[in-house]
C-alpha cells in the first residue's frame, strides 16, 4: 500500500512540474515579422503552428514594405523576421552598421519579368521603359534577370551583388529602366508595359508565376531567410526557429499551398 501511494504521489509531482513548465513555455511571446502575402501565410501556416506545439505563443505581424521589419527586429519590437535574402540583409549590415544574421532559407517566388504588352522577350520594342524595384540588392537581381534573358549584356567582372547601370555594356532594346516601390510594380505591369515584380508581390497581386516572360534562376543568395539579430543566433529560440522551417508540417504547408517556390540551385 505504502508504495503504491508513493507511486501515485511521484506520477503527480511529475504531472504537476511538467504543467508548470508547459505554463512557464506558454508565457514566452515571441514575434515574428513578414511581409504581406506569401511570407506572412508561411510563418502562420508553417512555422506559428510547430513553435506553439513547443510552448511559444507566436504572434505574426504583417509589413508592407521592405524596410520596418528590419527596424523593428534591431529594436526589439520582432524577435525574428521572414522577408529578405542574403544580398538584401548585407546590404543593411553594411549601410545601417548592424548585424543581422540568417539561419535558414526557406522556399522563395523568384522574381519574374511579366508584360501586359508583349507575350515574348522577341517581342519587345526598342526603348521600351520597363519597371524595376529601387532597392539596391533587387535591382541586382533584376539586371541579373534581363542579363540571363539576353536584353542585356553585363561586364565580364561585374560584381552580381552590387549591379548598377554602369555594369551594363550593352542594352539591345535600349530599355529605359524605371525605379518604383515593389508594391507599385505589379500595377507596373499594365500602366508601364513591362515590370519586373518581386516572386511574393507578384503572387500577392494575382500574378501567376508561369504567365511570366522571363522567370529568375535562384541561388543561395536571393532565397528568403530567417533572420535574428546576431546576439540570438545562438538562442534557443533560435534552434527552434530552425526546426519549425525543417519540420513534416511546414513541409507539407509548402507543397500544398506554395506553388513554384523554390530552394536555391547553388
Amino acid at each position: 500500500m505504502r508504495n503504491i501511494v508513493l507511486f501515485l504521489v511521484s506520477c503527480l509531482v511529475v504531472i504537476g512540474l511538467s504543467l508548470f513548465l508547459l505554463n512557464e513555455k506558454e508565457g514566452e511571446i515571441i514575434t515574428i515579422g513578414a511581409t504581406s502575402g506569401p511570407y506572412t501565410d508561411m510563418v502562420n501556416n508553417g512555422m506559428k503552428p510547430e513553435l506553439e506545439n513547443m510552448g511559444y505563443t507566436v504572434e505574426v505581424v504583417e509589413y508592407s514594405d521592405y524596410i520596418q521589419p528590419n527596424n523593428a527586429l534591431i529594436n526589439g519590437h520582432l524577435d525574428a523576421n521572414v522577408y529578405q535574402n542574403k544580398w538584401f540583409m548585407d546590404n543593411f549590415n553594411d549601410s545601417e552598421n548592424e548585424n543581422l544574421v540568417s539561419l535558414i532559407e526557406v522556399p522563395t517566388a523568384p522574381m519574374a519579368l511579366y508584360s501586359n504588352k508583349y507575350n515574348s522577350l522577341d517581342e519587345i520594342e526598342k526603348g521600351s521603359e520597363i519597371a524595376l524595384p529601387p532597392d539596391p540588392a533587387n535591382v541586382s537581381r533584376s539586371f541579373k534577370v534581363l542579363d540571363d534573358a539576353g536584353l542585356i549584356t553585363l561586364k565580364e567582372d561585374a560584381d552580381l551583388f552590387r549591379l548598377t547601370e554602369s555594369d551594363i555594356i550593352e542594352n539591345k532594346k535600349d530599355l529605359k529602366f524605371i525605379f518604383q516601390d515593389a508594391g507599385q510594380l505589379p500595377r507596373s505591369v499594365d500602366q508601364i508595359g513591362l515590370s519586373m515584380v518581386p516572386g511574393s508581390y507578384a503572387i500577392v497581386s494575382g500574378l501567376d508565376l508561369n504567365d511570366s516572360i522571363q522567370l529568375e534562376k535562384m541561388h543561395n543568395q536571393i532565397t528568403t531567410l530567417v533572420v535574428v539579430d546576431e546576439e540570438n543566433k545562438d538562442s534557443q529560440l533560435a534552434k527552434d526557429l530552425i526546426k519549425s522551417v525543417e519540420s513534416e508540417n511546414f513541409k507539407e504547408v509548402i507543397e500544398e499551398d506554395f506553388d513554384g517556390f523554390v530552394l536555391s540551385e547553388e
